[in-house]
């Protein structure tokens, strides 16, 4: 099993890049007037999460630019109770660098969700090894260590760094888990398919917990499966029948979580959880979703799932907390939580949605 840490002055700390996305709501970029203003980032939300609701001390380590959006999602950072390890650059004033922007409307009904990015220039990019201390970093104690495809789709230099972040994490105890999170559209601009499995699988030599679907199996990493477009997307099978090809490819890894979901319409899914832990399998229920904006489901499961483990959870148990607090994640605005500890356990019990008095 996993030896976690029984304490460390961080429970979990997160490498990444902070973005701010730009949301209109239900109405398409090209005909909106207005957008709230969400501060994300694949890797930084699950800290987020474990620290706003399952009440984990988390930290992120990531680039801030000196500027007023940098002071925006450093707010953000700091009101959801995660400790900040920044390498800080300054702001042209013009051309940046930049914290980057994500473009994503909500859809509705038949109409999906569009999402598009601006990362030009972005700081994050820029990150390398040897800009965190990581010595010092872990020096109180690190029980979790994170980071994410997203991340290491950015530049030459993030991988490197994600790979010298993941040898720290383990020379100081610590769990390691990465998202593979799979995005073409970065791969692509960062060197292709290839390039992304090549790199990708230098990365996961040094993870204990992936977490990814048989897509991203397949795609980041260049395993064999099934054909994943034509088979139920709440169908285990393909997913389950990968492990061999895991365990024989990747023996280091000793847990694989991801989150099953069967889009019937942009707000109607059904919504599911499956993981693979040492040989054994876990599956948690079937839920019908009622979905208000779904970016960050995934964030949210990988939390709730890792939340469990820190806490001693039994898998069946880690899977169920991993998968209600990605379904309730999807019914509040923004990549990040609004849910509390006692909702989500309450939902992985069997809770129902009747008025609470």
């Amino acid at each position: 099993m996993l030896n976690i840490p029984a304490q460390g002055a961080l429970d979990f700390l997160s490498l990444g890049a902070l973005v701010n996305r730009l949301d209109p709501g239900i109405i398409p970029f090209r005909k909106a007037t207005e957008c709230r203003i969400h501060v994300s980032g694949g890797e930084f939300n699950v800290a987020a999460n474990l620290s706003d609701c399952f009440r984990m001390n988390t930290g992120v380590a990531s680039a801030m630019v000196n500027y007023p959006i940098g002071d925006l999602i450093a707010e953000r950072v700091r009101a959801m109770g995660v400790k900040p390890f920044y390498k800080r650059f300054e702001h042209d004033g013009v051309t940046g660098p930049n914290m980057a922007t994500v473009y994503s409307d909500q859809g509705l009904g038949v109409r999906a969700p569009v999402v598009f990015y601006n990362r030009s220039n972005e700081a994050a990019a820029q990150l390398k090894p040897g800009d965190f201390d990581w010595k010092t970093i872990f020096g109180g104690g690190v029980r979790w260590f994170h980071s994410g495809g997203i991340f290491s789709a950015l530049s030459k230099t993030t991988p490197e760094l994600v790979i010298e972040g993941m040898k720290a994490a383990k020379a100081a105890g610590a769990v390691t888990s990465f998202d593979l999170n799979f995005r073409a559209k970065l791969w692509q601009i960062s060197g292709g398919l290839e390039t992304a499995q090549a790199t990708l699988r230098r990365i996961c030599e040094h993870v204990d917990v992936l977490v990814g679907n048989e897509e991203d199996l397949q795609k980041g990493l260049g395993l064999k499966g099934q054909d994943v477009e034509n088979s139920s997307k709440l169908d285990p099978a393909a997913f389950f029948g990968m492990m061999a090809d895991v365990v024989k490819q990747l023996p280091n890894v000793k847990v694989v979580a991801t989150t099953l979901r069967e889009v019937h319409s942009t707000n109607d899914h059904d919504w599911s959880a499956v993981c693979w832990m040492e040989g054994k399998t876990y599956q948690a229920p079937t839920c019908a979703l009622k979905v208000y904006d779904r970016v960050g489901g995934g964030d949210g499961f990988a939390a709730g799932f890792i939340y469990a483990l820190l806490n001693g959870r039994p898998p069946e148990e880690a899977i169920k907390l991993g998968w209600a607090h990605g379904a309730l994640l999807t019914t509040f605005p923004g990549d990040t939580t609004m849910a509390t500890l006692e909702q989500v356990e309450a939902f992985a019990k069997g809770g129902s949605a009747r008025i609470q008095r």
